[in-house]
């Protein structure tokens, strides 16, 4: 049996009823997001993600396809939201953070992905100082209950966003991006590997296409993801104060 950990996670496995769970202190943040400079955004997150975060797409695949992330820093392994090991409290934090350390993810066996998608935690989590998420008789307790919730409908949010990636990409709307700065010490700092939504190419989408994103929702999504482009002149801001830019 293989199973793959998401992006930041250590070894998962699949959660058993009667496991203990050292479970994160409030505000306690998953050991890497102080590494990362950019996090996955679910379909639903747009909405309120883009008053705070750049939000680009990103490809691991040479375009086949694309995940939507909220842009965190300017340099590799920056994440210029984090003060003194917390998360700024002005700011959205995002569910890729918030599920940590549980996570849903299929199984894969004899070679074969397996359909259904398996509730699994971090394995260095597994403690038997931890608290029980079941009872004796398996049935959930009430520590369990949000988390379940927030995995699932995340879980579903993901494969929204995945088919609206899919759209967008058959539809020819995603164009690379690079973000360029003037640096304090001299020089100029780029961040490539983004993709946004090309505005010309959408304007110029037929008929039953424009129908198709406005009636999935995606239309939305675009103009909210375009508007959150001016958050990269925020970001700048704050790599600012940090003391990074001319």
């Amino acid at each position: 049996m293989q199973i793959n950990p998401p992006f930041g996670y250590g070894e998962i496995v699949p959660l058993q009823r009667d496991q203990k769970v050292r479970l994160p202190a409030p505000g306690a943040l998953p050991e890497f997001c102080r590494r990362v400079n950019a996090v996955p955004i679910s379909y639903s997150e747009f909405g309120v993600a883009c008053r705070d975060y750049p939000l680009a797409f990103i490809t691991t695949d040479q375009g086949r396809t694309f995940i939507p992330v909220g842009v965190l820093g300017v340099t590799g392994g920056e994440n210029l939201f984090l003060c003194d090991g917390r998360w700024d409290n002005s700011a959205y934090l995002p569910a890729y953070l918030r599920r940590h350390p549980f996570c849903m993810a299929r199984v894969t066996l004899n070679s074969v992905e397996q359909a259904d998608r398996l509730i699994c935690v971090e394995k260095a989590f597994l403690s038997d100082d931890g608290e029980r998420m079941f009872d004796d008789s398996g049935a959930a307790l009430p520590c369990w209950q949000p988390i379940e919730k927030l995995l699932q409908e995340y879980e579903a949010d993901l494969e929204r966003g995945r088919e609206m990636c899919a759209i967008l990409a058959d539809y020819a709307l995603l164009e690379p991006f690079t973000l360029q700065a003037s640096l304090k010490e001299g020089g100029a700092m780029k961040l490539g590997g983004m993709h946004r939504v090309d505005e010309r190419k959408l304007e110029f989408l037929n008929a039953a296409q424009h129908k198709n994103l406005i009636r999935k929702g995606i239309m939305g999504r675009i103009y909210a993801h375009l508007i959150s482009l001016e958050n990269f002149a925020r970001l700048l801001t704050r790599k600012d104060s940090a003391g990074g830019l001319a």
